[in-house]
C-alpha cells in the first residue's frame, strides 16, 4: 500500500477535517472520550467546590491527597495507552485473537499496579503527605482523603481496559454513558456525605472520597455491561488468554516499559511541583488546588484528540497507510490548536467568576485567578505537546522516544526551573507556574522533529518498494532519506 491521495470533500466541518471518513471516525472516538475526560475532571471540581466551603486547609488537603493518587491514574493510563496501540493495530489487521491477548495482558498489569498503589496509599499515607506540606491540619486532611480514595484503584483498573477496548471498537459512547451516570451518583453522594444531609453524618473530606469510590464502582459495572453487549453484537467471544510468543512479549515490553517509565516519571515530576507549591505556603497551595480542576477540565476537553491520534493513526500504520497516518496527524494538530485557543479565551473571560464559588480568603481568590490567566496563556502549547507526544508518537509504538522526551522536559528543565523559581528567586506561585511553562518548549520541538523523521522513514520505505515512482520518487526519496539519516545519526540511534 503506497501513498494515496486523501479525498477532500465538502466544506464546513468535513472541509476542515479533510475528508468525511476522518471526520466521522474522529467524532466517534474523540468526542465521547473528550466528554468522558471532562466528566472525570468534573469529579474533582465537584469535590473541591463542596470542600471549598470548609476552608483553605480542606482544599489543600484534598488537593495534595488527590495529587498522589493521580500517580496511579497516570501509570494506569500508560497501560491502557499500550493496550490501545496494540489492540488498534491488531483490529486493523483483523486479528481478534491477538487483540484479546493484548487486552488480557494489560488488564493483568493494571490490576497488579492497582494492588501496589492501594497498599502504599493505605499504609503509608502519613509520611507521603509529609513530603507535600509542613502544615499539620492540611497533612491530616490529605491523609484521610487518600486512605479512603485508594479503594477506587481496583475498579478504575478494571474499567480502564474495558473502556480502551470499547474505544478501539469505535464504541466510545458507552464509557461516556457510564461516566455520566457515575458523575450523577458522585454529585448526589457528595451532597449527602460531605455536609451530612438526609440524616447521614457529616464526613467532610472523607465523605468526598467515599462518594468518588462509590461512583467509580458503579462506572466499572456499567462499562463491563456495555462491553458484554457490544461483544455479543460483534459475535466476539472475548477470552482471557496470556499465550504470547517470546517475540510478541518482547514487542509488548518495548512498548509498555518505556510508557510506564515515562508516565511514572512525568507524574512524579508533577508531584514534585505540588510539593513546591505546598512548601511555598498553605494559601498558595490552596489557590493552585482551586485551579487544578479547571486545568484538568481544559486538557480533558482536548484529550480525545490525543486518544484519537493513538487509535486512528495506529490503525493506519497497522495497514501501512503511511500517507493517511501523516495527514491525520496534521489534522489533529490543527484541531487541537484551534480548540485550545478558544478554550483559553473562555477561561480569561470566566476565570474570575469561577474563583468566587469558593469560600476562601480574598488573597487566595486573587492568586487563583492569576494562576488561571497564566494557564490560559500556556495552554495551547501544552495541548500541542499532548497530542504530538501523547498520541501521534505513541501510535507507532516508538515509546522509547517519548520516554526520552518526557525525561528531558520534566527532569531536565521542569524540576530545576521549579526549585530555582520558588526557593532561589522566591517568586510567587503564579511566577513559579509561568517559569515551569518553559519546560514544554524543548520537548515539543524534539517531538515534532521525531514525528517528521518517522514520516521521512516511511517515505524511504515507499520509494524502496516502488510505491512512489518517477520524479516524485527522486524528489521525495532523496530529501526524506537525507533527513532521516541525519536525525537518526544525531539522536535516534541512541534508542
Amino acid at each position: 500500500m503506497g501513498f494515496r491521495s486523501s479525498s477532500v470533500s465538502g466544506g464546513g466541518i468535513t472541509g476542515f477535517f479533510g475528508d468525511r471518513a476522518f471526520a466521522r471516525s474522529l467524532m466517534h472516538i474523540a468526542l465521547p472520550v473528550t466528554l468522558q475526560s471532562m466528566l472525570r475532571a468534573s469529579f474533582s471540581i465537584i469535590d473541591q467546590v463542596m470542600i471549598g466551603q470548609l476552608g483553605s486547609a480542606s482544599i489543600s488537603g484534598i488537593g495534595l491527597g488527590g495529587k498522589f493518587a493521580s500517580i496511579h491514574n497516570v501509570v494506569l493510563s500508560a497501560v491502557t495507552a499500550a493496550g490501545a496501540i496494540l489492540i488498534s493495530q491488531y483490529l486493523g489487521q483483523g486479528s481478534r485473537k491477538n487483540a484479546a491477548r493484548s487486552y488480557s495482558v494489560n488488564l493483568l498489569v493494571s490490576l497488579a499496579i492497582a494492588a501496589v498503589f492501594t497498599l502504599v496509599s493505605t499504609r503509608f499515607a502519613e509520611p507521603i503527605l509529609g513530603l507535600y506540606t509542613q502544615d499539620d491540619a492540611t497533612r491530616a486532611l490529605g491523609q484521610t482523603y487518600l486512605q479512603t480514595y485508594a479503594w477506587s484503584f481496583f475498579p478504575a483498573a478494571l474499567s480502564g481496559m474495558a473502556e480502551t477496548l470499547l474505544c478501539c471498537m469505535e464504541a466510545a459512547v458507552f464509557p461516556l454513558i457510564a461516566s455520566m451516570t457515575s458523575l450523577c451518583i458522585n454529585t448526589g453522594l457528595n451532597c449527602l456525605l460531605i455536609f451530612g444531609h438526609g440524616g447521614l453524618p457529616a464526613l467532610g473530606v472523607q465523605g468526598a472520597a467515599v462518594a468518588s469510590v462509590a461512583a467509580q464502582v458503579v462506572s466499572c459495572l456499567l462499562v463491563y455491561l456495555f462491553l458484554a453487549v457490544r461483544l455479543r453484537k460483534k459475535q466476539w467471544r472475548l477470552r482471557f488468554t496470556l499465550g504470547f510468543t517470546r517475540p510478541e512479549l518482547l514487542t509488548y515490553a518495548k512498548i509498555l516499559l518505556p510508557l510506564l517509565a515515562s508516565e511514572f516519571l512525568w507524574s512524579l515530576g508533577e508531584n514534585v511541583y505540588s510539593a513546591i507549591y505546598g512548601n511555598i505556603g498553605t494559601q498558595a497551595c490552596a489557590a493552585m488546588t482551586m485551579t487544578t480542576p479547571i486545568q484538568c477540565l481544559m486538557v480533558g476537553a482536548l484529550s480525545g484528540l490525543s486518544k484519537a491520534a493513538a487509535i486512528l493513526i495506529g490503525k493506519s500504520l497497522g495497514t501501512q497507510e503511511y500517507d493517511r497516518a501523516y495527514r491525520d496527524a496534521q489534522r489533529l494538530m490543527r484541531c487541537g490548536l484551534a480548540a485550545s485557543l478558544v478554550l483559553s479565551a473562555l477561561l480569561l473571560v470566566f476565570g474570575r467568576l469561577y474563583t468566587t464559588i469558593y469560600r476562601v480568603e480574598p488573597e487566595v481568590r486573587a492568586t487563583a485567578y492569576l494562576l488561571l490567566v497564566v494557564f490560559a496563556v500556556i495552554s495551547p502549547v501544552k495541548v500541542q505537546n499532548m497530542i504530538l507526544g501523547g498520541g501521534i508518537l505513541k501510535s507507532g509504538g516508538k515509546t522509547n522516544y517519548t520516554l526520552a522526551i518526557d525525561l528531558i522536559g520534566t527532569w531536565g528543565f521542569g524540576v530545576p526551573l521549579g526549585f530555582l523559581a520558588a526557593f532561589v528567586l522566591k517568586l510567587p506561585v503564579a511566577g513559579v507556574l509561568f517559569a515551569l511553562a518553559g519546560r514544554m518548549c524543548p520537548p515539543g520541538a524534539l517531538a515534532a522533529a521525531v514525528q517528521k523523521a518517522q514520516l521521512d522513514a516511511a517515505v524511504v520505505t515507499e520509494v524502496q518498494h516502488g510505491y512512489i515512482t518517477g520524479k516524485r520518487a527522486t524528489l521525495y526519496g532523496n530529501a526524506a532519506a537525507g533527513a532521516w539519516a541525519k536525525l537518526k545519526a544525531n539522536f535516534l540511534h541512541k534508542f
